[in-house]
């Protein structure tokens, strides 16, 4: 076996350990994890396990750090050669979709439960999740300003508004227990975050603003 070969193996058997590790870490939180199980559900022996990953507390925070990635592609994915209600519409439903997800649910129960044990791991999160999408959507606000799609002074505090209208009230509901909104419940909370936001930012906002 050459080193491509070699490496190519030790990478995927260390995505194996970390996709049993985060079944578990999702069902079960930090505390009710065990390396035994781990290892069961990751088809793998606690010997290969130690191998990646030295103790469970690194490997909680390899599985975040991986979910949290995920999170920071969800946003910014808009187009500049559609129509821009359609581009928003596209990023709205991709964000709510994600958001309300029973993985998306999981990872964001787990990490407020173990905040106050990862204190660490709750900057890194905000950071590679949540900043990384908002500063895509800002990048994509931008540059529809500046081609006259939006009239868009301060990106920053638009990219907050529009995220809080993807979620319209449900996400703290749906993080609690309850039932999330399905897919035509999505596409009417899509629907009306683009009527919203571009009632305020539409090309023409600008001539509508006092002063």
């Amino acid at each position: 076996m050459n080193d491509a070969e070699a490496a190519s193996k030790r990478g995927s058997k260390s995505a194996q350990v970390l996709e049993g590790a985060r079944k578990v870490f999702m069902d079960r939180g930090y505390e009710g994890a065990s390396v035994d199980e781990i290892a069961r559900v990751a088809g793998t022996s606690k010997a290969t396990l130690y191998s990646y990953f030295p103790d469970k507390r690194q490997l909680f925070e390899a599985v975040m750090q991986t979910q949290c990635g995920r999170t920071g592609e969800v946003m910014g994915c808009g187009q500049s050669d559609v129509p821009v209600d359609m581009a928003l519409r596209q990023m709205a439903v991709s964000f709510a979709t994600y958001l309300f997800s029973p993985g998306a649910q999981e990872m964001f129960r787990v990490c407020i439960a173990e905040a106050g044990r990862f204190p660490e791991l709750g900057a890194a999160f905000h950071a590679s999740g949540p900043a990384r999408a908002h500063a895509r959507l800002i990048a994509f606000f931008e540059a529809a300003d500046a081609r006259g799609d939006l009239a868009i002074d301060d990106p920053e505090t638009a990219a907050q508004q529009f995220t809080s209208l993807c979620k319209a009230g449900l996400f703290l509901r749906a993080l609690l227990g309850g039932t999330p909104p399905g897919e035509d419940e999505i596409a009417r909370i899509a629907d009306e975050a683009v009527r919203t936001f571009l009632a305020r930012y539409g090309k023409d906002a600008r001539a509508r603003t006092p002063g």
